[in-house]
């Protein structure tokens, strides 16, 4: 995903004038030759995660787009106060791109994971775009669509990635259809793959969507029954609240699964905090299989 979004930032730079990156370090070296063609629009500014918002909210107020990119522990934890105040307060957008998603960098330690990262654009109200690739060929389009407006968007790689690309997941999609009334197991960005591999043989419709803000709340409204299971790459229960206020005229049961909140003080690689967050397809399922089996025991 990385790969593909310089690509396709490389390939905005050249045709979109009113582009513009920047960076802290992070990539640097991958966005050179295009700071040679376009110096007046690639900018580095070292290791000054805030510095780099409260430049590209000045680049959006003389009329640029600025994309912003790091990995999110910097971009989103580490600079909120600037994106709240330099961009949100002062009603500018701009394209935030993180890398290094929840705890694909652990093996470089706490520092480097940000499960909370959507949950803070949360509290900044409901104007921010969040997208949530599953996959490499989704993010270039994403990115594309995002470049053309002046919005607030929040786009989040991670090196977790489904087999297949859903472009147009920016609404539910119906990827595995349970039958009439079926609870619905809704996967966001890469936590499709592993949400249909443990609900295999189960009587459930798997929706899928990349765009977890603004959440498609009348997609949700016509395919769920009164349980829902809710599974996402970030930290657990992150979207419960917006998912119970749709249903909130539908008796129902809600379980929502992610990274949990616990700290828990190790390394390891991606695999490792997947399988220790219950996150993978063996800790999924038995999570699903507990939540609708207590629904009928």
């Amino acid at each position: 995903m990385r790969d593909a979004f310089i690509d396709a930032t490389t390939a905005l730079l050249d045709d979109d004038p009113r582009t513009a990156i920047v960076l802290a370090d992070i990539s640097a070296t991958q966005f050179a030759p295009a700071g040679t063609r376009h110096p007046d629009r690639v900018f580095n500014v070292g290791i000054r995660e805030q510095l780099m918002i409260g430049v590209a909210g000045g680049l959006a107020l003389t009329g640029l787009r600025p994309i912003v990119h790091s990995y999110a522990t910097f971009l989103v934890d580490r600079a909120y106060e600037q994106i709240k105040l330099d961009l949100d307060h002062q009603g500018v957008g701009a394209v935030m791109v993180s890398i290094g998603a929840s705890f694909d960098g652990s093996a470089e330690g706490r520092t480097h994971q940000s499960p909370g990262d959507v949950a803070l654009f949360d509290s900044l109200g409901d104007g921010w775009t969040v997208r949530v690739p599953g996959h490499p060929d989704e993010v270039a389009p994403l990115l594309r669509e995002a470049a053309i407006t002046d919005d607030p968007v929040y786009l989040r790689l991670s090196e977790q990635r489904n087999a297949r690309a859903h472009p147009d997941a920016d609404r539910l999609r119906v990827i595995r259809q349970g039958g009439t009334n079926a609870p619905l197991v809704l996967a966001v960005g890469p936590m499709l793959d592993p949400t249909l591999a443990a609900t295999e043989g189960m009587a459930v419709t798997v929706a899928y969507t990349h765009t977890p803000r603004p959440f498609d709340t009348s997609g949700l409204r016509a395919l769920a029954a009164t349980e829902v299971v809710l599974v996402e790459p970030y930290l657990s229960g992150t979207s419960s609240a917006v998912v119970s206020r749709a249903m909130a005229e539908v008796p129902h049961r809600l379980l929502a699964l992610g990274v949990d909140q616990t700290d828990l003080r190790r390394y390891g690689d991606p695999a490792d905090h997947a399988r220790w967050h219950g996150l993978d397809a063996d800790g999924l399922r038995r999570s699903i299989s507990a939540f609708l089996g207590s629904a009928r025991g």
